[in-house]
């Protein structure tokens, strides 16, 4: 007996329909993943940089920070590239984040274009009271940063930052500390 063409037509399409259900529930998955991801990293950017904001011009120059004898206050990016441990899916559970970081100091006609700043990897455990790890500038600088972010995360730490949008936030609360 022959199935009629119409039929196969329809078989062939439920076939082509049931079989593309896991690949289509593994891509919302991961897509769904990847966007907690992407929360986390944003608020742990956010906590990030509230450490290092709140942190005073003597405690940036013991993280490694060379802001000079300015006074004022430091403005910050961060740009999170891990986080430990790894498999972390909540603030809560992050002990450590692995970040690039840029801070700006302000000062009496100091511009963002001009400020003192302090940029590169760092790493910052999160805690009471949290405890910032920046590889200090010089020869060996590299080996240091080594030292501080884990191996799995070295490649992202000598990256460029990324998060443009972070920069340009930071930017702007620079233009209105000053504007004070």
């Amino acid at each position: 007996m022959r199935i009629p063409e119409e039929l196969r037509t329809r078989r062939a399409a439920a076939i082509a329909v049931v079989a593309l259900i896991p690949v289509a529930g593994a891509a919302l998955f991961v897509g769904l993943h990847q966007a907690g991801r992407s929360d986390l990293r944003d608020q742990l950017a956010a906590q990030v940089t509230d450490i290092l904001e709140r942190s005073t011009p003597a405690e940036h120059h013991d993280h490694g920070h060379e802001f000079g004898e300015q006074a004022g206050r430091v403005v910050c990016a961060v740009d999170p590239f891990g986080f430990d441990p790894p498999t972390a899916t909540t603030t809560a559970q992050v002990k450590w984040v692995y970040a690039r970081h840029m801070c700006a100091i302000t000062g009496p006609g100091a511009g963002w274009a001009v400020s003192v700043r302090a940029s590169g990897p760092i790493a910052v455990r999160l805690g009471d009271p949290p405890l910032v790890r920046v590889p200090t500038p010089g020869a060996g600088y590299p080996e240091r940063v080594r030292q501080v972010i884990p191996q799995r995360y070295q490649e992202e730490a000598f990256g460029e930052f990324a998060d443009e949008d972070a920069i340009e936030a930071a930017r702007q609360r620079f233009a209105l500390v000053t504007a004070r």
